[in-house]
């Protein structure tokens, strides 16, 4: 495993955060202890390129960024680490983006990952002594991002993004794939992929595929209720 320190290289760290000043001063922490950054970037995009460029050992994201803000951070950390198994990740945020969070601490590889709140990370040694776990292969997790996560198991419609809501509560109302795809102005393959996610979340498998949509709903009225 790579580590800092007399005579061992660096650790290669590429920083993804929109907020300038957050990720300039993140980046001069990084460097102040030895850190090697080998790119800082403001985007997801510019985060995978960065990646698949530089090969880190380190990866650090902000969850929301351009341009929707929602979570493409926290996507792109999930599909770095299917890529490259040896990636160490740390997401950072304002806020628990419990749909991906899962996935990423899920994510398996050889290498370790965490979550952490940007307001749970004031203190330097505790920040540090995260990456420094990371980096050692294990995986650091804010105590109210399991809280939330917990939650979603115990009520799998949380785990639905808004729009996969929004088509639950519509084949509640009986809508058909077409009525829905109307309503919602998408195409029916749009909504054919929306209905197979929630299928997914809501842990439906697909030998109960007769039953699968009445079965969605009932997650959903016990939700709603």
């Amino acid at each position: 495993m790579s580590t800092w320190g007399e005579g061992l290289r660096p650790v290669t760290t590429v920083l993804a955060e929109d907020a300038a000043l957050l990720r300039e001063g993140l980046g001069g922490l990084l460097e102040r202890f030895g850190y090697r950054l080998v790119a800082s970037v403001d985007d997801a995009d510019a985060l995978v390129a960065a990646v698949d460029r530089h090969a880190p050992d380190l990866v650090i994201t902000d969850v929301r960024m351009p341009p929707t803000f929602t979570d493409e951070g926290l996507r792109a950390a999930v599909a770095l680490r299917a890529r490259h198994p040896g990636l160490a990740v740390l997401a950072l945020s304002q806020y628990v983006e419990r749909t991906y969070a899962a996935e990423l601490l899920d994510s398996g590889g050889t290498a370790g990952v965490g979550y952490l709140l940007k307001d749970r990370i004031g203190d330097v040694e505790e920040f540090l002594d995260a990456l420094r776990r990371i980096l050692g292969g294990e995986t650091v997790v804010d105590p109210e991002v399991i809280s939330q996560l917990l939650r979603d198991r115990a009520d799998p419609v949380r785990r639905l993004t808004p729009r996969e809501k929004q088509v639950l509560g519509l084949i509640a109302e009986g809508r058909s794939n077409a009525a829905i795809g109307r309503l919602l102005v998408i195409t029916d393959a749009a909504v054919s992929k929306h209905i197979a996610n929630i299928l997914v979340k809501l842990d439906l498998p697909p030998e109960q595929d007769g039953h699968r949509r009445v079965m969605a709903v009932l997650a959903y009225l016990r939700h709603s209720t």
